[in-house]
């Protein structure tokens, strides 16, 4: 009954209707296939054989050097050879700016025009000094009471870890 609502009766009839579809040799009118199909088969076998050559195509592409031809994708080859270069042109223009700041230098001095460098040895061993705030250095009272236990532990002359034979 509900199979009924779905499709009307003459939608119904053309979809699931049986036809014959028979191939014939010409020549002598023997009969090579013969195949009985509906409209659903039909759909069907077109609907899977689409689904079938598309996914087919696309695993062909992606996984095989095919890949290459589409627009975005490189070789493998060419990212390593292109990664190496722009290394070499970042080496390359860091020494290019060591050699600049060197002939700068070498120029001030044969020119004469030398800049005097202050040198304040005071702020040098200021900045070497690590200053320890005294509060940093006070025991606090689990630490003091862990000492304690130790010097009453070290009277008795025997400790909880040690393992001696007697």
């Amino acid at each position: 009954m509900f199979k009924n609502r779905l499709l009307p009766n003459h939608l119904k009839r053309v979809v699931f209707m049986k036809k014959r579809l028979i191939l014939i040799n010409e020549e002598t009118f023997e009969e090579l296939f013969s195949f009985k199909l509906s409209l659903l088969n039909v759909f069907v076998a077109g609907t899977l054989g689409a689904i079938f050559l598309i996914t087919s195509t696309t695993l062909l592409i992606a996984f095989t050097p095919l890949r290459e031809y589409i627009p975005g994708y490189s070789s493998s080859q060419l990212k390593k050879e292109a990664t190496i270069l722009a290394l070499k042109a970042d080496s390359l223009s860091q020494a290019l700016e060591k050699n600049e700041a060197y002939l700068k230098g070498i120029q001030k001095v044969l020119t004469g025009k030398l800049e005097h460098v202050a040198f304040n040895k005071d702020s040098i061993l200021a900045q070497t000094q690590s200053t320890i705030s005294p509060e940093a250095l006070k025991a606090s009272e689990e630490e003091l009471s862990l000492r304690k236990e130790v010097a009453k532990e070290e009277k008795r002359g025997t400790t909880k870890g040690s393992f001696s034979k007697k």
